[in-house]
């Protein structure tokens, strides 16, 4: 597999993926053309280079997943860096082979190869099966969160 920044002429692939997820369905729109938010997004995402919209690449050159990482400065921890993982998704017909694994150790090695002192994760308390993947993966659930949504 192949891990790379996300371009412009990905973004109707990654938005489609972030629409079929059972969750997306519910706050995602995809449609051709693309509502201007989410090129607006992409080119803020893009321009930050402390964002890192990755695609994942399979062996016949076909997207099969995405995932954000975003770095943090923080002054506490003697001014660590974080990394922040989120909008992992992963083609449905390639779930359960261990590409959510791959993907998220290489997200653990480049937030390492950054200096990042922890890497954190929100997980949707509506999806258990993934908060068991992190769980295995080693993620412990040591705060709560909490969200206002506009």
């Amino acid at each position: 597999m192949i891990y790379r920044k996300a371009t412009e002429n990905d973004l109707p692939e990654i938005v489609a993926m972030m629409a079929h997820d059972e969750l997306g369905k519910t706050r995602e729109h995809y449609q051709m053309p693309l509502p201007k938010q989410y090129l607006d997004a992409f080119m803020i995402i893009n321009a930050d280079e402390n964002q890192e919209l990755i695609v994942v690449i399979n062996e016949a050159n076909e997207i099969i997943g995405t995932l954000q990482l975003t770095f943090i400065q923080y002054l506490n921890r003697l001014g660590s860096l974080r990394a922040q993982i989120e909008s992992v998704i992963i083609k449905k017909q390639y779930r359960g082979k261990g590409i959510g694994n791959k993907m998220f150790l290489w997200a653990i090695n480049r937030a390492k190869e950054k200096n990042a002192c922890i890497v954190q994760l929100t997980s949707d308390k509506k999806r258990p099966e993934a908060i068991k993947f992190y769980e295995k993966l080693g993620f412990t659930a040591s705060h709560e969160g909490f969200k206002i949504i506009f």
